[in-house]
């Protein structure tokens, strides 16, 4: 295993080996404007949302890792302390990363990468038409966290409105994961879109208890069959079937030559999302 310490590596070469560690980042597309109405708009992947009462978002603006210089972003902030986070779908990729060209400040960007400007309603800065979601935020703090090339400044910002195109919502009036169609950076030069076979779905046990990954027989979870994800299926049910209920089971079952045959039955129903057909098998 590859071992570093931070501290000796160079800037550019330790945020590589960050954002290609940590990812995929979602992306929040920050319209900013200036105390004298210059618009700017920049993509950043340092994003995330972290309160929902109140619903607050956090992105990072850094001091340049080349130049050491802040990005107009967060010049803008400070002096007009208002944004708009609009989220990036696949249609808009490849103009939102146009934006993210380091143009001279006073450029603007909505007209250098063909997006559509309009009107926010609360805030100053304007909404990016084109994006599926719009978010108008009050910053309620900036905090650096360093002086040199390369360090964060956390914007906070408390989100007061947000705007939701219609064509990515469901019957329940919802987003729709599969019509937003978003993406998220990667490292390098590399992008993920969640949507296709990228997507995939995990029940959250927030309400249920699984017997738990220790509960399961030692002669399963020593399987050379089962993965991890396998197991971690097996330890989400609440109860395992009975004795009468297994052998009613295994009466419809063809005979199987070896325990392995067994566990790779058991794998094609965990990967069916059949779990309880599963463990009858297994048991």
């Amino acid at each position: 295993m590859l071992t570093i310490n931070p501290k000796e590596l160079s800037v550019q070469v330790l945020q590589k080996y960050l954002q290609n560690a940590i990812a995929p980042r979602p992306i929040c597309f920050a319209s900013t404007i200036s105390k004298n109405g210059e618009p700017n708009l920049a993509p950043f992947s340092f994003f995330n949302i972290f309160s929902s009462n109140p619903p607050i978002a956090i992105f990072s603006a850094a001091y340049s890792g080349r130049t050491g210089a802040p990005k107009d972003t967060l010049l803008n902030v400070l002096e007009v302390p208002e944004c708009v986070i609009n989220l990036v779908n696949y249609n808009m990729v490849h103009q939102t990363s146009l934006a993210s060209s380091p143009f001279p400040k006073g450029v603007n960007e909505f007209e250098k990468s063909g997006f559509t400007a309009i009107d926010s309603e609360l805030v100053k800065p304007y909404r990016v038409k084109e994006s599926p979601v719009q978010m108008e935020c009050k910053v309620i703090e900036v905090k650096e966290l360093g002086k040199a090339g390369g360090a964060g400044n956390l914007i906070i910002c408390e989100i007061i409105r947000i705007h939701i195109n219609e064509s990515v919502l469901n019957a329940e009036n919802q987003i729709d994961t599969k019509k937003i169609d978003l993406v998220s950076r990667m490292g390098d030069n590399w992008y993920c879109r969640a949507n296709g076979d990228a997507l995939f779905e995990v029940q959250k046990p927030i309400t249920s208890i699984g017997i738990g990954y220790d509960a399961i027989p030692n002669d399963i979870k020593n399987s050379d069959v089962l993965t991890g994800n396998n197991l971690g299926l097996l330890g989400s049910v609440e109860v395992l079937p009975g004795a009468e209920e297994v052998a009613e089971f295994k009466k419809n079952l063809q005979p199987f030559l070896t325990k392995a045959d067994l566990h790779l039955y058991a794998q094609s129903l965990l990967q069916a999302n059949k779990v309880k057909e599963a463990w009858m098998v297994l048991l």
